[in-house]
């Protein structure tokens, strides 16, 4: 099981020289991935009607791919997760061709998340619906895999048209790894046809344990073997003790988890120096040969 980090973005600040110790101090301390959120628009909660949601305008969040194309040029291994893309409200040629241009400059290390997101306030802005955005994910994955895998593409659908054309340069990855999060029963069934993982947003395997026999489900109705599959669930550091990582760990490798990625936010932390200082302590018990068993 691979075990990267969270970025911890809606705490860590705009200073680029933090980040780029940030991302080099997580390749040194041996995680394998580093996963960013992404939001465009932050709404006040003070709006008429309201807002349903964790975050609002006065929360920072970093654009994932500019932010990975940084980190990129800084690592040599480190690898790059969104967590997730909300695909519906973007492009998806635009989408298809930063993911291209990202995978290229990283040398391959690019897994690309996509989700359809909660905030109708960001679909508003971004002049996208909000009310067909699982149907329309669905064509939107089919054609960044052609864009991904040819030079030119015809494409009929209902919401894409592409006449004859493609982007330049393709990725090092044919296709880049598709990841999708989300936990409806619908949004597990487009996993399972359609993507290569699922970003479970489940604290404990106790808790995910239906949503996993659902994924299986419709994995063998597409024919396709669980382990080939990807999972990558979620570690809150201060959830839990040292024995409970442990347990939480082993649960989710027993459960079939491919990655794992440690997220310090919410965790009292104020400073970068904080939140690298937790990743160091995680680092030393569980980035050692053997310390799963």
């Amino acid at each position: 099981m691979k075990i990267g980090v969270v970025f911890p973005q809606t705490e860590f600040g705009n200073d680029p020289g933090a980040i780029h110790d940030y991302a080099q101090s997580v390749e040194a301390l041996g995680y394998t991935h580093v996963l960013a959120y992404d939001h465009v628009l932050g709404a006040n909660p003070n709006r008429p009607g309201g807002l349903n949601g964790p975050y609002t305008y006065q929360t920072s969040f970093h654009e994932p791919f500019l932010l990975f194309s940084y980190m990129a040029a800084l690592t040599r291994t480190l690898e790059f997760a969104t967590g997730i893309i909300i695909l519906p409200q973007r492009q998806t040629i635009l989408v298809a061709k930063q993911a291209a241009e990202l995978d290229v400059l990283s040398g391959g290390r690019l897994r690309l998340g996509v989700g359809l997101g909660w905030n109708p306030v960001e679909y508003t802005g971004l002049n996208e619906s909000f009310h067909n955005r699982g149907r329309r994910i669905e064509e939107q994955v089919q054609v960044m895999k052609l864009l991904w895998t040819s030079p030119l593409v015809n494409f009929k659908g209902k919401y894409h048209t592409l006449d004859d054309a493609g982007i330049n340069p393709l990725p090092v990855q044919r296709p880049i790894p598709i990841w999708f999060g989300g936990q409806s029963e619908e949004q597990l069934r487009r996993a399972a046809y359609l993507a290569d993982g699922w970003m479970p947003n489940y604290t404990s395997t106790t808790d995910a344990e239906q949503a996993l026999a659902t994924l299986k489900h419709h994995l063998q109705a597409a024919g396709r073997p669980p382990q080939s599959f990807g999972i990558e669930p979620r570690l809150n550091y201060r959830a839990q003790n040292e024995a409970g990582w442990q347990v939480t760990l082993k649960a989710w490798q027993d459960a079939g988890a491919t990655h794992l990625s440690v997220n310090t936010m919410g965790c009292g932390f104020t400073t970068p120096a904080e939140h690298l200082q937790a990743l160091t302590h995680f680092a030393g018990l569980f980035l050692k040969p053997g310390s799963l068993g």
